[in-house]
Order: structure tokens, then sequence, then C-alpha cells
């Protein structure tokens, strides 16, 4: 089984749109979006729901009036303030660490797990997909990541498919943490910007750390060709392979709009015969075909 993941070390970098793009020209594949704390691979894709779950991950304390005596010793412990002097316990204030549940003397306090979002297996016009929707300041992204990916491979084995493209997070929290680990190879989206060029080199310690193959291209080059020069001199230099350069054009936003990839808006483009030879690379390269 091969995952291609794609990321970049900050929002905004065009990862989604490239990997809605890399979807119209794969074959035998299943979507991933593991950007669960900002999904929005679906607006492209268009997916027709046929599964959809409730994720459950972490807990929030609950005082029980009738046990608990009110001996105070959980206003201590609890470092965020989340119990107040009534021994009522703040939901929002709450970060679920447990402390108070383990050490209440009367046991007192219960600990029910949330149900916090859902994830969903679809269908979209180039193939199935997996997606998830984190609720509102809701945490365990990172579970929940995993989660998605595990169902990927589940629905891929099941279907007999032998690639996933995965949507990965931004950044090098967690959740991206959560999106490398196990992959093919990693391409990472760099945009020619100072901030760009040190949020590449972070992600791309982050894929070493975990030995996972790194690949770059960079996004919009022509904007700043002296930062698109320099990303591409350090990636060389931490032997990440250097797959291209995308024009900045108009049509990425022009084809969101529509809810359409580039190659369905028009192939014809200039910006189009990079990608394809961006995709082309990642394809045929020795981690995709295990040399």
């Amino acid at each position: 089984m091969r995952e291609i993941v794609v990321i970049s070390g900050k929002g905004g970098t065009g990862k989604t749109s490239l990997t809605a793009a890399f979807a119209s020209l794969a074959e035998n594949m299943v979507l991933c979006d593991a950007d669960v704390d900002a999904a929005d691979l679906h607006l492209l894709m268009d997916p027709e729901i046929k599964e959809r779950q409730d994720f459950q991950g972490g807990g929030t304390a609950v005082i029980n009036p009738e046990k608990c005596t009110e001996c105070g010793l959980c206003l201590d412990l609890c470092r965020f303030d989340a119990i107040k002097e009534n021994f009522v316990v703040d939901q929002l204030e709450c970060e679920g660490c447990g402390v108070c549940v383990d050490l209440c003397p009367e046991g007192a306090i219960d600990f029910p797990i949330n149900t916090c979002g859902e994830w969903f297996i679809s269908e979209t016009r180039f193939g199935p997909m997996v997606h998830a929707r984190l609720g509102i300041a809701e945490e365990n992204s990172g579970k929940l990541v995993s989660l998605v990916r595990q169902e990927a491979k589940k629905l891929a084995e099941k279907n007999k498919l032998d690639l996933i493209i995965t949507d990965g997070p931004p950044g090098i929290g967690c959740p991206v943490i959560a999106s490398v680990g196990g992959a093919s190879v990693v391409l990472i989206v760099a945009e020619p910007t100072v901030s760009g060029l040190h949020d590449m080199e972070r992600v791309a310690e982050l894929a070493a750390h975990f030995r996972v193959p790194g690949m770059i291209c960079v996004n919009k080059y022509d904007l700043n060709p002296d930062q698109t020069e320099a990303i591409e001199n350090l990636a060389k230099k931490k032997g990440i392979s250097v797959l291209g350069r995308i024009p900045f054009d108009p049509v990425f936003t022009k084809s969101m709009i529509k809810g359409k990839t580039i190659f369905e808006y028009n192939e014809k483009l200039e910006v189009c015969t990079a990608v394809q030879r961006i995709w082309k690379q990642i394809v045929t390269s020795p981690a995709m075909s295990g040399k």
C-alpha cells in the first residue's frame, strides 16, 4: 500500500488545491483528508456521504453532588481553575487531565468520554474518500487524523486499491505527526517567502525525524524567484528531492469557486503542465516504486 501525504509548514500554500489536482490524475486510489481542524478538501470533491460515525476522544470531569463532600481537594489540585467554589466543573475550562478524578477521596468525579466530531466514508467523482469534521475548539485532532488514515487504508484494502492520497494538516504539531508516520512519501508544498523558507525547513526536519522520504515543490514560485531559489538550495542541502516549480495562476481560485480541480477547469494551462510533471516524478520515485 502506497500513501502520498501532502503537507506544508503553514496554511495557505495551495496544499489542498494540489491534492485535488493529483486526485484527478491518479487511478485506483482513495482520498483522505487528514486536515481535520480545518477540513476543506470536500469543497472541491463534493463527496456523497455513504457512512457517518461519531468521533469520541478525551473526557471532561463532572462532579456528582450526591457523592461530593466538598472537601476542597479538587479545588487545590486543578491547575486550570476549572472547578468553581460551588463544586461545579466549568466545561470550557476543563482540560481533561483527569487528576481530580484519580485523586478524589470519595470517587465523586465522573469522567465521561466526549463526542467531539464526526468522520465519514464518501464517494467522489474520482473515487472513495475518508474525511472528518472536528467540533469547534475540540481537541484530540491527532487521534482523529490517525483514525481517518486507518480507515482510508481499510477502504483501500477492501476495494483492492493500491494508492492513498492524503491531504495533511499544516505546521509541525500533533496532527502533522499523526499524518506522516508510516507514509510512503511526503510532498512539502512551500511558498516563496521568508517565513515559507523557515516553515519548510521545520516540516522537512519533522519528516526526516520519522524517516519518511521528503520531496518539495514551490507554489507561486514566480512571485519571489530569489526566495524560491533559497528554498530549493536548502532542500538540496538536506537531501530533499526538488520536484519543480508551480507558477502563480488565478485558475486555482477560479476553479475552487466552481468546485473543480484545475484540470477540470482548463487542463491546457501552463500551471497544469507543471503539476503533471510533479505528479509524474512522485509516482515514479524510488520511494513509491519500492526500489
